[in-house]
């Protein structure tokens, strides 16, 4: 007979040794570091990064797919908001501003509900 703690303890192992795998990579390439150092301004100055971006956004007007443009509105708004002076004071010192954080859920709520709707909530 399988002893299904055993199986559980294998699988959690496995599980977690990917996922240190994942941060150990990130903290390698240094990702974390390398998104917050974007030059914003910078960046939509540069024709590398502009026209395939106007291509893509033409692309997204030209199929009619509004609601992934929305999405896609949305990931640059989350990027925009983690590098703002709000976020930097998340936490001071070792304490966690818990009256700060309230207002961070709030509004990841409204937008993982905006999502949702989006794609399950109504038909195309």
């Amino acid at each position: 007979m399988v002893d299904a703690g055993a199986i559980a303890t294998n699988l959690f192992d496995k599980i977690g040794s990917f996922f240190s795998f994942i941060g150990g990579l990130l903290q390698a390439t240094h990702v974390p570091e390398q998104i917050k150092s974007v030059d914003i301004a910078g960046l939509f100055s540069n024709p590398w990064f502009l026209i395939p971006f106007i291509i893509f956004v033409g692309y997204m007007l030209y199929k009619q797919a509004f609601r992934d443009l929305f999405v896609a509105a949305l990931l640059m708004g989350v990027w925009y908001i983690s590098g703002t002076h709000y976020m930097q004071t998340l936490v001071v010192g070792d304490e966690l501003q818990v009256n700060k954080v309230l207002p961070l859920l709030f509004g990841g709520a409204v937008i993982v509900g905006l999502v949702i709707y989006l794609y399950f909530g109504r038909s195309d």
